[in-house]
This record gives C-alpha cells, structure tokens and sequence, in this order.
C-alpha cells in the first residue's frame, strides 16, 4: 500500500524533473547555441556576453517554449476529460469538431478572404476567426446535448460535424488561389512559434482557467467512469457535468487551435501513457500526471522540431506523430487492462 500511494508522488517529481530540462534546453539549443548560464543571466537580466543572446532567449525561445509547455498540458488534459466523458480510448480534443470548427474559421479568412478582415492584421484575423469557429462549433454540440441528452449519440453528432466542416475546408481550398491555399496548409501543420511575446497571454490565461478547471473536476470525473446511472445514484447531475466537461474541453483545445494551429497526437495518445505509467485511472493522480507528462512531450516535440533546422524545419504534426506513434502502439502492446478499457 505505501508503494502504491508512493508512486503518484515520485511519477509527479520525475516529469516536473523532466519537463524543467526541457524547458531550459528549449532556451539553449537552436541554430544558435547559448550557454546555459547566459540562458539565466538573459532570463534574469543579468549580464550576458552576447546581447543577441538576451534577444533570442526572450524574444523567441521563451514565448516558444511556454507554448509548447502550455498547450501540450491543455491539450492532454482535454483528451483525458474526452476519454472519460465518452468511456472511449479513441476520444480526443476533436472528437466534438471544436478543432474542425477553429479550421473551417481560419479557412474561410485565408481562403476566401472576407471584407473584414482587411481592418485587422493578419494574425489577429486568424486567431480571432479560429476563436469564433470553435465557439460556433461548441454552441452547436450544446444544443444537440440539451436535445439529445445522450453520450453516444452525441460523440457521433460531433465526428458528424467534423466531417462536414471538413468538407466545407475542401470546397474553399479548391476555389482559392495557390497561394492562400499554402497558407493555409502552413497553419494546418501547426507550430509552437506562432504566438508572440504579446500573445502568450491569449494562449495562457484561458489554458490556465480550463486547466484548474479541470482538476477540480476529477472526483465527478471519477464516477462517469462507472457510466450514468452510477453517477447520478452518487449524487452527480450527469447532463451539467457533460455541458461542463465539453465547455472546458472547447476552452482548452480551441485556444491552442486558435494560436498554434492544428496538433496532433497529443491530446488522443498522451492520457493512455499517463494511464499506464500511473497503473491507476484515478483522476484525483491521473490528471496531474497527464498534464505534466503532456507539457513535457509539448516541450520534446519542440526541441526536435528545432534541432531539425531553420531551413528543413520538420512540421510540429510530422514530430508529434513520429515519436508518439510508436510509444502508444507499444503501450498498447504490453497488454495491460488499462490499455483495453
């Protein structure tokens, strides 16, 4: 028993371990390699060597890598409260199109280029259309929830909307010209470096408030596991739960879709990891851990993404698909029961 109450504990030291060298060696690896002493000095506004250095640290690296720590922990904890919410290994962030919705938002300013987006700069158009597709999106799943009241079915109205916001994309991209069709597929590819110093607070707030959120959801989260009926014999009012679940879920996956665009794997693969390293689907030590593990692979992914180079930069998708792939089929593969449930 003290093993098991144990291993919670050392999981979370290990992976806030892990995820502060990661951060630090976001800060000090690139094109430009910087010591990891002036990364402190430029962090703290010490002295440095090389005044481009505190430029690079603070101006490019540090938005980066918060960016990556913040949107790999939203986008894990919305997949584990997905998962959870439908009692589904296959459910993640977009399971209920909020990200189909943020696409089909950013693909109607870049493809087809309406009249108002010329009185906003460019990324603010983006961001703000990706915004309103995802709200748009999340408003429709709530009413299909009030109408239909039911898990399955409404799992099955949300990949019914992906699939058509996906279709709707389709249609833009083939009347578009060349070139705001390879814009966007660029924002499709997603990317950490999207989001300025002057930004990083669009992405951390809201994350911030959905992330606490979210823990403060885990003991209902605990009883939906056991399905509806046990829920609400505890005491849990299951359809004001469901309309919370999905509104943090919105909150968190459609503000990383709104400033980092589209990324994979994340938030589908990286709660079954956390299941399996923590042999427990208790939410009260599961979310922690899935948050933390997820901010840590956000920062990998990143660093990988960097050291592919300026010039042949590697997609965030190609990475966070390339190294995640593999650890979830061998997760998988060991067979456990938290891997088949």
């Amino acid at each position: 028993m003290f093993a098991h109450m144990q291993r919670p504990a050392a999981l979370l030291v290990l992976l806030a371990a892990l995820s502060a060298v990661a951060f630090l060696l976001n800060l000090a690896v690139g094109p430009v390699p910087v010591p990891l002493a002036a990364v402190w000095s430029a962090l703290t506004g010490g002295p440095v060597a090389d005044e481009a250095w505190r430029t690079i640290v603070r101006g490019v690296r540090l938005p980066e890598a918060v960016t990556a720590l913040v949107a790999g922990a939203a986008l894990a904890s919305s997949g584990l409260l997905m998962q959870t919410l439908f009692r589904n290994p296959l459910a993640g962030p977009s399971v209920l199109g909020i990200t189909s919705g943020s696409g089909l938002g950013v693909a109607l300013v870049l493809l087809a280029a309406p009249w108002w987006t010329a009185w906003l700069p460019a990324d603010a158009a983006v961001v703000l259309a990706a915004f309103a597709g995802a709200a748009a999106m999340l408003a429709l799943i709530l009413l299909a929830d009030r109408r239909v009241g039911d898990g399955v079915t409404l799992l099955i109205v949300g990949l019914m909307v992906g699939y058509f916001c996906s279709a709707l994309v389709s249609v833009l991209e083939l009347a578009a010209p060349a070139h705001a069709v390879k814009g966007f597929v660029s924002w499709g590819f997603g990317s950490f470096a999207q989001v300025p110093p002057s930004r990083i607070a669009w992405l951390v707030v809201p994350c911030a408030i959905g992330l606490l959120a979210s823990f403060a959801l885990a003991k209902p989260l605990d009883a939906l596991l056991l399905g509806d009926a046990y829920a609400r014999s505890l005491g849990v009012p299951v359809h004001a739960m469901r309309r919370m679940v999905i509104g943090v879920t919105a909150l968190l996956a459609g503000t990383v879709t709104a400033c980092c665009g589209p990324i994979a794997f994340l938030g589908l693969a990286t709660p079954h990891v956390a299941r399996g390293l923590l042999r427990s689907s208790a939410h009260a030590a599961l979310m922690p851990v899935t948050v933390l593990l997820g901010a840590f692979l956000g920062l990998a992914c990143a660093l990988v993404v960097r050291l592919s180079g300026p010039s042949t930069a590697l997609p965030l998708n190609a990475v966070t698909s390339l190294l995640g792939v593999p650890v979830v089929l061998w997760v998988l593969w060991k067979g456990q029961r938290w891997s088949r449930t």
